[in-house]
């Protein structure tokens, strides 16, 4: 049996015949229905009106305006099957603009604000993904980036494209406008991987340096007065030390900075010194007449309180010697980003590690008093008439007045109307077209693997009107993509119909139905009770249970007429549950335990088969030989290594297990700590065993284990095993997928597609590696994989072969040698 372009069919082996299976299904097409969902939840955009009365949304699909206070929820956009993103506000307040796929292809619209009046297409002819949109801030142009790496700005009005910049090694991300629409500031990548800031000047084309690649600058922003470009910047440098190795790490290297921009500007850090001021008195007796058309105690004339407009400002920048009129704000080193400066005070927010929004916090810099203030923790958009605030908290907005302090959200923006009606059929196609045109600007070579693309888009098109669920499309989508022959390409189901999990508690035991009817505890997983991961319920002090005893009853329930012991756990994990145990099937002389079940067994059965491998490897060297094993390379792995490397620094050959490696990207500093050479050997008075440097060096014969399993980041790490000359590597070829992928880009119901962007070749010759075909061993040694169940590694088992015949020219370190005679 088998399906082709949607439907089934079986083969007849004998007669060589293909016949079509008829598949008739009654449904009511439940999960295809149209509904109205709350986009609220699917916020990926907020911007600010100029005045601040209302907040823009981008939100599943659509562009919501939503009032701060009082008033009417608008859909502005109204348009199923269309992906309408990252919508802002004119500075004028007369226009929104946004990125919309409406034409086939992602452009720039514009409409009025309050809706009035269609939709117009700014931009045509797009050969790429559009990524953002900026406004200038005399609201005739919009700056934009894209895929091809481009900087461009649109005229509104002519609606000619104009190229800003051109990158080579990677796209800019971020960019902002000088407060009188002249100049463009942006930040691009260099060739030593730091990235610098960059002004264009739209009068003379001609572009700037800001910052030199020293240091790794960012986060842009000109002050809305003109005097500064306020920007982050990595210039600390205050190392930590590691406590597994002696090596470093530098973290919190960020601090904010400021140009000043004329050379006219004040440096706002100056030394100051008061002295007292003459005031010039005038004679009593004299009253000075108000001047005409002033309005007493106010100093206002009457055109300037009608019209209440304030000078337009005109920046000055003096690029010449700019780099040295670069001043940091005196705040601790950190990581900060979003930064933005208002009438002589810095708004920046200050990140946890790693750049977490969860430890995010916003802060203010007053210049002129020199001190800084924690509003809270927030996220944060100023108004372009610079005296509203958008903060953001979770998915609870706010509009405050331009904070001088703490900010307390007592009132949040109103999203309960922010609701849509789907057209899933609309939305599919349109979800199934974007993958087909994200694949295409973003797919690592634009060949597309000699495939040819857009008929496979017409292949894979006709199946999508017969969607009827999310998972259908998620099917054919992962199928489209399959024709690429790449690894890494992946697709997960945006929003989606799901039952609720409910999580059975297990006991970290293999349990089995007894004659008695009782249920015996054959094995119990061994576990590491002080860490909260590998704890074993059946081990824990004061409670526990031993192998081959019985478990007579659950919370006072016979478990005897129960076909499964799990029947009575479920929903019970994390939940203290009362067992009754005996050594007999009887409950003469039972006793009962409290003990509190687990969800999830995996890392329990996994650090017994880690343990059971140390153990047989220990065994069979008689202690010689080390052994560890590497489930991924990203954290989890990387710690994997760290706990069982560095304690095994003594023995004499070591074992390392890269088998079902699930990838990640930390095999360079694996490889590197597994490549030291040892330069020098050290002795102390009275310590009879001589020690080397660099102490973390493995002086020993290394073996590598892979198999059909070793992925990704696992592939690469045995390809740098060879490369280096590390050991001998033994077991099956590995995976083969080494074209890598980042984050994903947005889609209506938050879709996930990963798309392979870039791609590992050979550094001494112009040809491809892995991919398509993996790393091959040294040895070829497969698993039975009943054996394997039974307990029997081959692969293991010849790996402690190789290594013990290895370890027999094991020289070590050489002897200290006899004290030195300085006395002749």
């Amino acid at each position: 049996v088998f399906e082709k372009g949607g439907y089934l069919y079986t083969f007849d082996i004998k007669t060589r015949n293909t016949e079509k299976i008829p598949v008739i299904i009654a449904d009511d097409d439940l999960f295809a229905r149209n509904e109205i969902k709350d986009a609220s939840l699917s916020i990926r955009t907020a911007d600010l009106s100029p005045d601040g009365e209302r907040v823009l949304f981008g939100a599943r699909g659509e562009v919501f305006s939503v009032p701060a206070k009082k008033g009417i929820t608008r859909n502005l956009t109204q348009t199923p099957g269309v992906h309408e993103r990252n919508p802002n506000w004119s500075p004028d307040g007369k226009y929104i603009a946004w990125i919309s796929d409406e034409s086939g292809e992602f452009e720039i619209y514009i409409r009025r604000s309050d809706g009035t009046e269609k939709p117009v297409q700014l931009t045509k002819g797009a050969d790429t993904y559009y990524f953002n949109i900026s406004w200038s801030p005399d609201s005739k142009k919009i700056l934009f980036n894209d895929r091809k790496l481009r900087l461009r700005y649109v005229n509104i009005d002519s609606r000619e494209v104009v190229p800003v910049r051109q990158a080579v090694y990677g796209t800019i991300y971020q960019f902002a406008w000088s407060p009188d629409s002249r100049y463009i500031t942006y930040t691009e990548q260099t060739e030593n991987d730091n990235t610098v800031i960059r002004i264009f000047d739209t009068q003379t084309s001609k572009t700037y340096d800001v910052t030199d690649n020293w240091f790794s600058s960012s986060s842009p922003e000109f002050s809305n007065d003109g005097k500064y470009l306020v920007f982050t910047s990595a210039r600390d440098f205050n190392p930590i030390y590691s406590q597994t190795e002696w090596n470093h790490a530098y973290t919190d290297m960020t601090r904010v900075y400021l140009v000043l921009l004329s050379r006219d500007t004040p440096n706002p850090f100056a030394p100051k010194n008061d002295e007292v001021k003459i005031q010039e008195t005038q004679p009593s007796a004299v009253a000075k007449e108000p001047e005409k058309g002033k309005d007493k105690g106010k100093g206002k004339t009457e055109e300037t309180r009608a019209g209440e407009t304030k000078p337009a400002v005109t920046v000055k920048i003096d690029f010449d010697g700019i780099e040295k009129r670069i001043l940091s704000l005196p705040v601790d080193p950190s990581n900060y980003g979003n930064v933005s400066c208002v009438d002589g005070i810095v708004y920046y927010n200050e990140y946890g590690e790693g750049r977490r929004q969860d430890g995010m916090k916003l802060k203010m810099y007053d210049l002129k008093e020199q001190k800084e203030t924690e509003l809270g923790n927030y996220r944060y958009t100023i108004s372009s008439n610079y005296k509203k605030m958008l903060v953001a908290q979770g998915n609870k907005y706010a509009v405050i007045d331009l904070p001088k302090g703490p900010i307390t959200l007592k009132e949040t923006v109103d999203l309960s109307n922010m609701k849509v009606m789907t057209d899933y059929a609309r939305e599919w196609k349109q979800i199934f077209d974007e993958s087909w045109r994200q694949m295409r600007d973003f797919f690592y070579v634009e060949n597309m693997h000699g495939v040819d693309w857009p008929k496979m888009h017409d292949k894979y098109a006709v199946l999508v009107p017969y969607v009827r669920h999310r998972a259908d499309l998620t099917y054919i989508i992962g199928e489209m993509i399959g024709e690429l022959t790449v690894g890494h390409s992946y697709v997960n189901s945006g929003e989606m119909p799901k039952p609720p999990r409910i999580k059975t508690g297990l006991l970290g035991a293999k349990i089995s139905k007894d004659a008695s009817g009782y249920f015996r505890v054959d094995h119990i997983l061994e576990g590491a009770n002080w860490s909260k991961e590998l704890r074993s319920p059946l081990t824990e002090p004061g409670n526990e249970v031993k192998e081959n005893e019985f478990i007579l009853a659950v919370d006072g329930n016979d478990v005897r007429n129960a076909n499964d012991l799990y029947s009575f756990l479920v929903g019970k994990s994390g939940t203290v549950v009362e067992l009754t145990v005996n050594s007999k099937p009887s409950a003469e002389g039972s006793r009962k335990v409290l003990v509190t079940p687990i969800d999830d067994e995996a890392s329990l059965y996994y650090y017994n088969w880690v343990q059971r491998n140390i153990r047989l490897v220990n065994e069979k060297t008689n202690g010689q030989v080390g052994y560890l094993h590497i489930p991924d390379m990203g954290v989890e792995g990387l710690n994997e290594f760290a706990k069982y490397f560095y304690p095994q620094l003594a023995k004499k050959g070591l074992i390392i297990d890269d088998r079902g490696n699930g990838g990640g990207n930390v095999s360079p500093m694996i490889i590197d700590r597994l490549s030291r050479q040892v330069t020098r050997s050290n002795m102390t008075r009275n310590v009879t065993v001589p020690r080397y440097t660099p102490g973390e060096a493995f002086l020993g014969p290394k073996v590598l284990l892979i198999d059909n399993y070793s992925a990704s980041d696992g592939d690469l790490f045995p390809y740098a095993f060879r490369k280096h000359n590390l050991g001998t590597i033994i077991g099956k070829r590995t995976w083969g997928g080494v074209v890598g992928i980042t984050g994903p880009l947005p889609f209506i119901d938050g879709a996930d597609l990963r798309i392979p962007q870039f791609a590992s070749y050979s550094a001494e010759k112009s040809e491809w590696i892995i991919e398509g075909h993996g790393v091959d061993p040294d040895i070829e040694v497969d698993n039975d994989p009943y054996k394997e169940y039974m307990g029997e590694d081959a692969q293991l088992n010849k790996a402690i072969e190789v290594i013990l015949e290895q370890i027999k020219n094991y020289k070590g370190i050489p002897p200290i040698p006899p004290a030195p005679d300085k006395s002749k």
